[in-house]
């Protein structure tokens, strides 16, 4: 504990991860890291050694019958983590494999006595714990075990990390699972063409925690780490800004009854080629011609491509106006709703964007891995959006019928301020363009579809009326 009484953490050597840990693994705590083979248990463990090296006291990593510790050591050097300078001093590898081997389960307590009393560590990690369990002869021989080295970890100043390829089912069968103040589960999901790794918090005595699952990814860095999007707490009591913004749309404004409120959501939804990414381009140019720094977000066009688009429709930009502009391109083979969300909210964080299209939310919802997520990420969104008073645009594919279920059934329609939908609509053998103002919270908009057409300055409302 400390003067005040809070718990002093370790960091994991991952901030987002401390961010979802309220600030990291409390000390003295005994925690277990579970997940499958090949989940990204050993890296987060070794990466949190390798974070809290500058204590003055040493960590011990110990090895049992997995992988031999040369080959553990040898991984380890492919992370930026890793320093050479730091193993026998700061860090020490030890194996307890052979020990085991030749004594059973009733090693692990003299070692960890020995290790205590020549080291004073104070972190001892113990990889894989779940190998220990298996050596034992009974479930009464293992808590035995347990309750000895428990007993012996509680008089001492030390955290231990207990990693294992456990299941969802043993947590309610093994007794180490019981004793333990901290779980934390890693697990890696086939989605698609690839995988997805989350992290997930199952229990962390005395210390408030971000539930849910939040995704990661294994990099030279270690695990980067992407907590869950939660709706922001100043929702429930911000103050939304009185002004009107201008669409960029000529006429636009008229059937809003003087343009989009400041901060608020806005969807646009209709077929392919009816305008929405037209429409959504002119709502970011409008925002450069305002001096505002704006973001688009695009899953099918490279940035080349939008950047032609943007000064078809804008003319060449000045430098200033590129400086305020940011482009952020995601293929749309492999989406990361998690990545995406966080990349977005790190960009706002760098700069004070004032506009953000997303073009376009059905891509968004095949990255998601189910309905409900899609929804509960949207939502979170743009509320952080409107409580940063940050103007934002999301496209939606209504052919294919991509989430217009959503819309009727006011999934979408409550998370956002304003829909307009753009459609076609064929008179006289002669393809036309229709726009309709579906919602627009608090004002009394124009109920009436209008005609609308693309020329080279975009998109423009013919028989807008006030």
């Amino acid at each position: 504990m400390s003067d005040n009484g809070s718990i002093h953490r370790l960091t994991t050597g991952s901030s987002q991860l401390d961010d979802i840990l309220n600030g990291g693994i409390p000390e003295n705590s005994l925690d277990i890291i579970m997940g499958a083979p090949g989940s990204g248990k050993t890296t987060l463990a070794e990466q949190l050694m390798f974070a809290n090296t500058a204590d003055a006291r040493p960590m011990l990593y110990l090895t049992t019958m997995t992988e031999p510790l040369d080959k553990v050591i040898n991984y380890l050097q492919q992370f930026r983590f890793f320093d050479l300078d730091k193993l026998g001093t700061a860090i020490h590898y030890e194996a307890l494999g052979p020990d085991l081997a030749e004594h059973g389960v009733g090693a692990l307590l003299p070692r960890l006595k020995d290790a205590i009393k020549t080291l004073s560590p104070k972190l001892i990690v113990i990889d894989s714990f779940k190998a220990i369990h298996d050596l034992a002869k009974s479930a009464q021989e293992m808590r035995l075990v347990l309750y000895e080295v428990a007993g012996l970890l509680a008089a001492y100043n030390v955290t231990v990390l207990l990693v294992g390829e456990y299941g969802h089912d043993d947590i309610a069968m093994y007794p180490e699972f019981a004793i333990a103040d901290g779980i934390i589960e890693l697990a890696r999901n086939a989605l698609g063409s690839h995988d997805e790794r989350y992290l997930r918090v199952f229990k962390l005595r005395g210390s408030a925690y971000r539930q849910g699952s939040h995704a990661f990814d294994i990099t030279p860095d270690g695990l980067k780490v992407y907590p869950r999007l939660v709706s922001p707490v100043a929702a429930a009591s911000y103050q939304r800004s009185p002004n009107r913004i201008p669409s960029g749309v000529p006429g636009l404004d008229r059937m809003l009854a003087g343009g989009i409120p400041e901060g608020s959501a806005t969807l646009i939804a209709g077929p392919t080629g009816s305008g929405k990414t037209t429409m959504a381009v002119q709502f970011m140019v409008e925002g450069l011609r305002q001096g505002e720094r704006c973001l688009l977000v695009n899953f099918q066009e490279n940035p080349t491509q939008l950047a032609h688009q943007v000064e078809q429709i804008s003319g060449a930009l000045d430098a200033d106006a590129r400086g305020r502009l940011e482009l952020l391109y995601y293929s749309a083979v492999e989406l990361s709703i998690d990545r995406i969300v966080v990349s977005i909210f790190e960009a706002l964080g760098e700069s004070p964007i004032r506009r953000i299209v997303i073009d376009a939310i059905g891509d968004l919802g095949a990255a998601a891995s189910d309905a409900q997520r899609m929804h509960d990420y949207l939502y979170a969104m743009v509320q952080h959006f409107a409580v940063k008073g940050v103007s934002s645009v999301l496209t939606l594919e209504t052919d294919p019928p991509i989430m217009v279920a959503d819309i009727a059934q006011g999934r979408l329609s409550h998370m956002t301020d304003n829909i307009v939908f753009l459609d076609l609509r064929t008179r006289n053998d002669i393809v036309g363009r229709t726009i309709r103002v579906a919602k627009a919270r608090g004002v009394a908009h124009d109920l009436q579809p209008r005609e609308a057409q693309i020329d080279a300055r975009g998109l423009r409302v013919i028989e807008a009326q006030g």
